[in-house]
């Protein structure tokens, strides 16, 4: 194989974008062979854009048996994530996910289980992972220049988006079509980053309004608290109905403290540890010498980031076996801490990681069944209501 033929399903917002990049060439050793979605609104615009350049499909089996693509991304609402996922390694196909993996663990643990049998590049579009800022601050953490992690705290309350965007589709915002609100939707790349970066805690209390702010069933303002294994702490403050919101990580260690906002990224270095200055100083006020030190990751840009540079690095995987900035079954990680907050917010206590997924599955049960988003067909036929491409 020269050249991988990658098959979307789902050009609405995310998938749309996929597309645009792969038909224009920007993806080396990749081509758009095929698009697929039920909405035929959103097939005309394709046609509009590919014209007779690419095949064009209304069922995803259909697609993935034509002999016609390599790779497909999966670009759905959440909960058919996995199910497609499923079909398309079960098919000897490779796959892109858009996150989340899926809405419950259950579900992302059986995907897990037929990529590794399949034997197939199962890559997660967490592009976030290619931010050059990111790699730099895992690549501190994971290398001790922060010493011995105390805490960690992430406020991303830029989220913001009005009435009108989750009117926008009828699966939007509630328990039976997306599985959560701002915390499954918008923070799926945050959760991912979190533990990418700080590692996974072991406890998690949360706490999650539904429809604080907004005119829907599901959260949009949310407060995780977590423990870690070796005493750290984290906190996790995200929202959708604030403005003007802040997205700020800051992570605490013995050594200093690192803090990325907007596109600083300052390190306040202690020139001792604070471990051993508390315990060596003869001062009961006195601070040990901080140094501010302003990182410079420009050395971490990557040729290509964001979606673009996901797709690239799947593509260099099938093609040149490239390790994977993202592989797919490290999207349970992020996914384990959502279900963690809420579960802890629904039953009104910590929970430990990971949760009881049969539990989990049964409460969020009971949440679909006073949903307001009401599927049209059985399950199996679901996406026959249209919901393709709407991610």
């Amino acid at each position: 194989m020269d050249k991988v033929r990658f098959g979307i399903v789902g050009i609405g917002n995310m998938g749309s974008i996929h597309a645009s990049y792969l038909f224009k060439g920007e993806i080396e050793g990749a081509c758009l062979a095929a698009v697929c979605d039920l909405k035929q609104s959103r097939l005309d615009w394709a046609k509009e854009q590919f014209a007779d350049k690419i095949a064009y499909f209304t069922d995803y089996k259909e697609m993935i048996a034509s002999g016609l693509v390599d790779c497909v991304i999966v670009a759905v609402p959440h909960y058919d994530h996995p199910p497609i996922c499923i079909d398309v390694l079960n098919a000897g196909l490779n796959v892109i996910s858009e996150k989340p993996i899926g809405v419950y663990t259950k579900q992302a643990e059986e995907l897990i289980e037929v990529a590794k049998k399949s034997g197939k590049v199962f890559g997660l579009m967490f592009n976030q992972r290619t931010n050059p800022m990111y790699r730099k601050a895992r690549e501190m953490v994971q290398n001790g220049e922060l010493g011995e992690l105390k805490r960690c705290v992430w406020i991303i309350t830029d989220w913001y988006r009005t009435q009108s965007y989750y009117n926008s589709g009828g699966w939007r915002a509630t328990w039976s079509g997306e599985g959560g609100g701002v915390i499954l939707n918008q923070c799926p790349h945050q959760l991912d980053l979190w533990q990418w970066i700080f590692g996974m805690p072991k406890t998690i209390r949360a706490f999650c309004s539904e429809g604080k702010y907004h005119d829907i069933e599901v959260e949009d303002d949310v407060t995780a608290y977590a423990e870690y294994e070796n005493g750290a702490t984290g906190v996790f403050i995200t929202t959708t109905g604030e403005t003007p919101g802040t997205n700020r990580l800051e992570i605490s260690g013995d050594k200093g403290k690192l803090v990325i906002e907007g596109s600083s990224m300052k390190f306040w270095k202690n020139k001792v540890p604070e471990r051993q200055w508390t315990f060596d100083c003869p001062e009961g006020f006195a601070r040990p010498e901080t140094e501010v030190i302003d990182i410079d990751y420009s050395s971490y840009k990557l040729p290509l980031e964001q979606h673009q540079g996901i797709t690239q690095n799947v593509t260099n995987a099938i093609l040149k076996g490239e390790k994977l900035m993202a592989p797919g079954e490290e999207g349970i990680n992020g996914l384990r801490i959502s279900n963690a907050i809420f579960l802890s917010s629904w039953l009104g206590k910590p929970v430990d990681l990971p949760v009881d997924g049969d539990l989990f599955y049964s409460m969020l049960q009971d949440k679909i069944k006073n949903s307001t988003y009401k599927k049209v067909v059985e399950e199996k036929t679901a996406n026959l209501d249209g919901t393709y491409g709407q991610k």
